[in-house]
């Protein structure tokens, strides 16, 4: 699979808030690192992220554009209430093997009324 279906795929999958599923894009030891936050590692790990994530806000994820080179895909997306950010994949065998997300962490704690962290 290419890595602009795969990451279709993952827009799919993150819409529906189905963790299990996006969770099985992910190879076993991937890495999952939203700069914003600690790096994620292993697939287990990758799907309680979204499960927590899921469970505090109601996301949507609009495509803007995918690029694609090589093992490489980005995307750079949107969302309804105004945030933007891009997502770069890198997939080995059909399965993303590492991925690093930038957007603004404080917009989104905002925009969905959570808690704000004092340090």
């Amino acid at each position: 699979m290419k890595p602009k279906e795969l990451i279709e795929k993952w827009v799919t999958a993150f819409n529906e808030g189905n963790a299990e599923k996006i969770a099985n894009l992910y190879h076993n030891d991937a890495i999952n690192h939203q700069v914003a936050n600690d790096p994620i590692e292993g697939k287990i790990a990758i799907r309680k992220m979204f499960e927590n994530e899921f469970g505090q806000a109601d996301m949507t994820c609009i495509i803007e554009n995918i690029f694609e080179d090589k093992d490489w895909g980005i995307l750079e997306w949107k969302d309804p209430l105004g945030l933007r950010g891009c997502g770069f994949f890198q997939i080995s065998g059909s399965k993303i093997i590492f991925q690093r997300g930038y957007w603004d962490k404080l917009s989104f704690l905002r925009q969905h009324k959570l808690p704000i962290p004092s340090e």
